[in-house]
């Protein structure tokens, strides 16, 4: 059975999360990448973004910032709302969009599905419907160039007495008993709308509570007890933290039983404190929350690594890591490739920035994009000649050419390496 998902809301309206379907008003601050980034971290499994803009102008806007939306998203992201064209379909999933929605209560988006479905994929689309006849209508085509139907009424019932499609419910129902009788229904295959929405709601601890009924949800589940682990002779196992997105070793902590299973219902790095005696969760009085990504044991099982999303600094001393203080270096070399990458595309974005005399990266950029992307065709055409050749020192020269100007390219257009590795990562 597959696990139902937990999909929260964020209603797009001038650049900003509003409220909902009615009353728009400001969601909190608006900020939709502190808003995104707050779901993905708290038991989000997916997120629904509406676009509610009107006109041309807007609408452009509106795909910028869920561009953002799904730079800053963790989770995959599903965009709704002003489809009107296969343009904005394609606009959207090269924006990093896992999948767009079509509505079908408009009979141009009906017209839609079939060529963007096989043009972008079936599985990058969806439809919302809000009456039942809006499937029954069109079954044959959903079925055919459709993944799933978001349903914006409580219809999943009969949709799935005549079809197998994945039913997302989008509903505005905020108590848990009913929400979890419609979760206990086979025809649903997630939760969208208001409950799971509100910034108040412990999505991992309403999952726990779904666990108690048989509802399969995605949670933090130990593939190794703790009873195989090897603990030191106060019960205590030691943490290694990492940065998952640096590899940046920021702490060690440890944890008893309670701890660990504190973190795994939670979400959010608990330890024991052996001054103190007391369990505590990382960032509760500073803000500085560490939300797990991945715990790995290690060959002895007496030490866990932990890899997180570190808010601001770990260390109490207000530096990013508790490791800061030098005590001997050798000079290395940094081969790590995306450590170099970095690097690289640093100095490059600092000479646009600051300017030097001389600088053979500032004179591409003073010649502008035309000249960049001479250079760019340029070395590309050395690669394939290089690639004749049989001494692979050739194209190994000839393609740190090509990376370093394609570099200046992506700096001059605004595109960083996490932007690239987020794209590849999807695909």
């Amino acid at each position: 059975m597959n696990n139902k998902l937990m999909i929260p809301c964020l209603y797009l309206q001038s650049e900003k999360a509003v409220t909902g379907f009615g009353q728009r008003n400001l969601f909190g601050d608006g900020d939709v990448e502190s808003l995104t980034k707050f779901y993905s971290d708290n038991g989000a499994d997916e997120l629904l973004v509406f676009d509610f803009s009107s006109g041309d102008e807007e609408h452009e806007k509106a795909i910028g910032r869920i561009k953002d939306i799904c730079n800053a998203a963790e989770i995959p992201v599903i965009a709704a709302g002003n489809i009107r064209r296969m343009e904005d379909v394609k606009k959207l999933i090269y924006a990093g969009c896992a999948r767009t929605v079509l509505n079908f209560s408009k009979q141009s988006n009906i017209d839609l599905l079939e060529e963007v479905s096989k043009r972008f994929g079936k599985e990058k689309m969806m439809v919302s419907i809000s009456a039942v006849e809006e499937f029954t209508s069109n079954q044959e085509l959903i079925e055919a160039y459709a993944c799933g139907v978001l349903a914006l009424d409580t219809v999943q019932d009969s949709i799935a007495q005549i079809s197998s499609i994945p039913v997302i419910l989008h509903t505005d129902e905020g108590r848990q008993e009913p929400l979890i009788s419609l979760l206990e229904s086979p025809s649903v295959g997630g939760l969208s709308g208001a409950f799971v929405s509100s910034r108040e709601r412990d999505l991992l601890a309403f999952k726990e509570k779904c666990k108690g009924f048989n509802i399969p949800v995605n949670t933090f589940e130990s593939s190794i007890a703790w009873s195989d682990f090897k603990l030191d002779r106060d019960g205590l196992i030691p943490v290694v933290v990492q940065d998952y997105k640096t590899d940046q070793v920021l702490m060690v902590a440890y944890m008893n039983e309670e701890a660990f299973n504190t973190t795994l219902k939670s979400g959010k790095m608990t330890y024991w404190s052996r001054s103190r005696q007391e369990l505590w969760t990382k960032g509760l009085t500073s803000g500085h929350i560490q939300y797990v990504k991945s715990l790995t044991l290690d060959c002895d099982n007496d030490t866990i690594l932990a890899k997180v999303d570190q808010i601001g600094a770990a260390c109490h001393t207000g530096n990013r890591t508790c490791f800061f203080k030098p005590l001997i270096k050798k000079e290395y070399n940094d081969t790590n490739p995306l450590h170099v990458f970095q690097d690289v595309y640093d100095v490059i974005a600092d000479r646009k920035e600051h300017p030097k005399e001389g600088s053979y990266t500032n004179y591409l950029f003073d010649k502008g994009i035309d000249k960049i992307l001479k250079k760019v065709g340029e070395e590309c055409t050395e690669i394939v000649i290089a690639a004749k050749n049989p001494d692979k020192e050739e194209i190994k020269y000839e393609i740190s050419d090509f990376l370093y100007h394609a570099m200046v390219l992506m700096v001059e257009k605004g595109v960083t390496w996490e932007d690239i590795t987020r794209e590849l990562a999807r695909r």
